[in-house]
């Protein structure tokens, strides 16, 4: 937690903050549910069916998520365990949006790679052919998911590079710029310049993203993933890349964080980035903060701030 954070939570309830920044090892998931009220969990703490069956009496009552997303805790489990759940959503809307530009341009322009050849000090300097990449203005995205996250993305792509934006939601969506509903993933995937995941994690989205869908993209377009890493069939990706079906991917998350293939590690058309879609100060002291709200509101019979 940030200090802000730290400091509220020390000084409104009886605490007990674990140092070790791992996930929750399977003893220490069983300890949270028998020994503490509530648990204010993270990405990684895997709160799954198997965890709740190994404490058939928990004395916790709630699991105030840090992050919005909650794909590591088994919902239906923990109510059925008698414990509520909630997440931090609204918090990390603008910065993980803000993650997903900084990916797009990093990826289109080879910043990544740029930068490296001049720590390098292979650099011999600048000539009209040297490094050029996708010029994003004016080019066609295409964004899977259009929540809050996925129209924030949106939004940046329409007012800042007037880019013509395409989506793939359960719904039709409104917002106040124009944006055209796809009728499926493999042909929004073959109309963009850039495929952008916005969705949660979880079993209905696990592996959305196939040999078949990277198939279907130009071989000039380009993949970003601020979802969750197991979104993506890594292994088709990397295939995808090795042989030129898609021009590059900018991740934030993957499969099996935090293990990254060898085999993305050393494409020069791969940006990575170590999960930074919420890393700022501002933004994890407000996600610390909302969960500290629904930990306040519960322990005063209120209803939760933001409830599973």
């Amino acid at each position: 937690m940030t200090a802000a954070v730290e400091a509220r939570a020390r000084a409104e309830f009886d605490v007990e903050i674990r140092a070790e920044t791992s996930p929750l090892t399977q003893e220490e998931r069983r300890r949270a549910l028998r020994d503490f009220d509530i648990v204010v969990p993270t990405l990684g703490d895997a709160f799954d069916e198997a965890t709740f069956a190994d404490v058939p009496e928990p004395r916790c009552r709630l699991l105030a998520n840090f992050g919005v997303g909650f794909n590591h805790i088994d919902v239906a489990a923990a109510k059925a365990a008698g414990i509520a759940v909630s997440n931090t959503p609204g918090a990390v809307t603008d910065a993980t949006a803000d993650i997903a530009m900084t990916l797009m341009l990093m990826t289109a322009r080879r910043a990544g790679e740029g930068e490296r050849l001049v720590r390098s000090g292979a650099w011999q300097g600048w000539h009209p052919t040297q490094m050029l990449g996708l010029h994003l203005t004016g080019k066609h995205v295409g964004i899977v998911g259009f929540g809050r996250i996925g129209e924030a993305i949106a939004r940046r792509c329409h007012y800042g590079f007037a880019m013509e934006v395409s989506y793939l939601a359960r719904s039709n969506k409104t917002p106040d710029f124009p944006v055209t509903r796809a009728n499926s993933l493999v042909e929004l995937a073959a109309s963009v310049d850039v495929l952008v995941l916005a969705v949660p994690g979880g079993a209905e989205t696990r592996h959305l993203i196939t040999a078949e869908v990277l198939g279907a993209m130009r071989s000039t377009a380009l993949l970003i993933n601020i979802a969750r890493g197991e979104v993506v069939d890594e292994a088709a990706l990397i295939a995808a890349l090795e042989q030129g079906q898609i021009a590059g991917a900018g991740l934030d998350v993957y499969e099996f964080e935090p293990k990254v293939p060898e085999a993305l590690r050393q494409m020069d058309q791969v940006t990575l980035l170590p999960h930074l879609g919420t890393a700022t100060e501002e933004v994890r002291s407000d996600m610390g903060q909302l969960a500290l709200d629904n930990v306040a509101a519960f322990v005063a019979g209120q209803a939760l701030v933001t409830p599973v």
